[in-house]
């Protein structure tokens, strides 16, 4: 069992390998502290699920020795699974004021505000846990009050980006300048801990300032109506929308659960204070088309966001022929069959799209290849441990890194501890990771029995079979089939007869208890069903005995 003694230890439970899931924890004599506790979305692997949550496992075992949990910035793979896990760790959570009440609100969502302590800290500002000074460190990003964090030991100083970019116009926040960055450099850094997501990303991310002028050129040249959709927890491009609403003469409109929270907890902690004139969802319809703005969650596809009801005709919010829709985002990875469906829609209806290829309308939260070069240069650190990032991304910092000058990088998974100090970089050892999918009410193994059958259910099918016995165990009427997803349609009676042939064939040579003949009529069925179709479905039997 990994036990930090008089060493520097780091070990990802989740967001090493994967780009979400973000959970990272730190351990020195005795002692661990984590850094976030995100979630990823669930996909075509996981049917029926939509988040997965890291299992912690490693800590849960640890958590009197778990000192608290510092959350960097209040997207959902930082700190979606909070919720999930705080009041069971029973450990303090730390967090800048608005990243806090992104959490309060999901603590109170699940009943649990009361019985979590959750400790509000200024940015900038400074605190210790046990062996483990921290700092937060205010850095760009597409959210508010993203915080890296300076983590100073007995065995050297570690500076986790979180998320990040530079930016040089944030229009909300004020990042942590070169001449900051370089004062901490100064101190020595052992350990540089940093995202790697557009590491392959040959220019930087771009100023978010920079986007407005091609918005206000966007929105002006629409005719009618326009939907404006982006990442909901991006404040600062809410402020600039609110700005070209002002700029272009449009009352401006939020339509999206999501993004009414991100304005509430915007508000709540003194930002966004100066939107122009808002109007409801179900008044935008009441308005000439020239003269609204609707901001729309859903810019990723999601079925149930905003957009993608505005798209299929099923929202208050009304778009006809001739209005426009810019994507003010970028696509994920593994969204884009999602965003073209959407898309595909609008053309249907001959509504316009405009989106980060036809003008400068998005830029990245992440840092480019310029950027992690700039911030190497200032920090100055002896190790890079790039996290946040596919292994393709990981791998690729790494050798950038050493390009670059720093001495020693190394690429680890989730699940490998990774001394650094003394004497590291080093794997010493392996501890058990592993993901869970929140199923409804309840959380599950991702890779469990549950979601296994399910996945089978999916790619197979199911035949379900009853049959009926009598006193002398001889079959009592007809069996009953149900095919359920078994590519047999105009087929159908044909096939259920051969079945039932099989099944009574079966019944008549049966030898044993009534597992064997379960198991005898369930091969049976499958062997027919096989040599129909191809597959191999799951066949379920259920037997009734009659005296």
């Amino acid at each position: 069992m990994t036990t930090p003694k008089n060493e520097l230890l780091f070990l990802a439970l989740g967001g090493s390998d994967e780009i979400g899931m973000n959970a990272n924890l730190y351990g020195c004599q005795g002692k661990w502290i984590m850094a976030d506790l995100g979630v990823t979305f669930g996909n075509a692997e996981y049917p029926g699920i939509d988040l997965i949550l890291p299992d912690l496992d490693f800590i849960e075992d640890r958590k009197s020795d778990l000192l608290g949990i510092i959350l960097t910035h209040g997207h959902e793979d930082h700190i979606g699974a909070v919720p999930y896990f705080a009041a069971e760790l029973g450990v303090p959570l730390y967090a800048t004021p608005f990243t806090a009440a992104l959490i309060r609100g999901k603590l109170e969502e699940q009943g649990i505000a009361d019985d979590v302590e959750l400790n509000v800290i200024p940015m900038g500002h400074a605190f210790q846990l046990g062996p483990f000074g921290i700092r937060l460190m205010p850095l760009a990003h597409s959210i508010l009050e993203m915080s890296a964090l300076l983590i100073d030991t007995p065995y050297g100083k570690v500076f986790h980006t979180g998320d990040w970019k530079l930016d040089a116009e944030p229009v909300i926040g004020q990042p942590s300048t070169e001449e900051q960055l370089r004062a901490v450099g100064d101190e020595g850094i052992l350990a540089l801990v940093c995202d790697s997501t557009n590491v392959f990303n040959l220019g930087d991310s771009g100023s978010e300032g920079s986007v407005k002028a091609d918005l206000i050129k966007s929105v002006k040249a629409a005719r009618g109506r326009v939907v404006v959709t982006t990442f909901a927890s991006n404040a600062a491009r809410l402020q600039t929308l609110g700005e070209v609403a002002r700029e272009t003469g449009r009352k401006l409109c939020f339509a999206g659960r999501s993004l009414q929270k991100i304005i509430q907890a915007s508000q709540a902690t003194g930002y966004l204070k100066d939107l122009p004139e808002l109007v409801d969802m179900e008044a935008v319809d009441g308005l000439p088309r020239h003269e609204v703005m609707v901001v729309a969650t859903g810019g990723q596809g999601e079925a149930r966001a905003a957009l993608a009801r505005i798209a299929e005709g099923n929202h208050p919010v009304k778009l006809e022929e001739g209005d426009t829709v810019i994507f003010s985002s970028k696509q994920i990875p593994g969204n884009e069959i999602a965003i073209g469906h959407v898309m595909n829609h609008l053309a249907r209806r001959n509504i316009l799209t405009v989106t980060e290829k036809q003008a400068h309308v998005h830029v990245s939260g992440h840092p480019g290849r310029p950027e992690l070069a700039k911030l190497y240069e200032w920090i100055r650190p002896q190790i890079l441990v790039p996290v946040h990032g596919e292994r393709r991304h990981m791998a690729e910092q790494a050798r950038f890194g050493l390009h670059q000058g720093i001495a020693q990088a190394i690429v680890q998974s989730n699940g490998d501890v990774v001394r650094l100090a003394p004497k590291g970089p080093e794997k010493i050892g392996e501890e058990h990771t592993g993901r869970l999918a929140v199923d409804g009410d309840t959380i599950i193994a991702a890779n469990g029995d549950t979601i296994n059958q399910r996945r089978r259910l999916s790619w197979y099918g199911l035949v379900s079979v009853a049959i009926a016995l009598d006193g002398d165990d001889n079959l009592l009427g007809d069996p009953v089939i149900r095919v359920h997803g078994v590519p047999i349609e105009e087929d159908l009676e044909d096939f259920l007869d051969e079945a039932g042939q099989a099944i009574e064939k079966t019944v008549k040579e049966w030898r044993g208890d009534m597992d064997s003949l379960r198991e005898s009529v369930r091969l049976a069925v499958r062997r027919v069903a096989t040599s129909w179709t191809g597959k191999k479905p799951i066949v379920d039997v259920l037997i009734v005995e009659t005296a």
